[in-house]
């Protein structure tokens, strides 16, 4: 069963200046991992933490260290989700996120299924 579904679109210029602009940001955002990717992807994953968060509702309280972006064998993105994030969709009951993350001509954008399994 299909618990929430959440979308997000970045504009990667932007985003990129909104790091300038707050270097420490990126502390606030992503998991040391996450930081060494290159800026488009940072954005995808960034889309991908608010595409999480409107899945389980956007309640107040998520941190964004609570969800971090991986890649499975065949290089499939994947959540992982800890703390405040785990906690919210327990509370739902969801089981399982399904992910897909894109970027391209300036854009990263990313869907997030949270889904339990009945």
């Amino acid at each position: 069963m299909i618990i929430g579904v959440g979308i997000d679109v970045v504009d990667v210029a932007r985003f990129v200046a909104t790091l300038a602009r707050a270097p420490r940001l990126v502390l606030r955002l992503f998991t040391a991992e996450e930081r060494e990717l290159p800026p488009a992807s940072l954005a995808a994953r960034f889309a991908a933490k608010e595409a999480c968060a409107k899945a389980l509702g956007a309640p107040a309280g998520l941190r964004w260290l609570d969800a971090s972006v991986s890649r499975g064998p065949a290089r499939e993105p994947s959540l992982r989700i800890s703390g405040t994030v785990l906690a919210r969709a327990q509370i739902l009951g969801v089981d399982r996120f399904h992910l897909s993350m894109s970027h391209d001509a300036g854009i990263a954008s990313a869907i997030v299924i949270a889904e339990r399994g009945d």
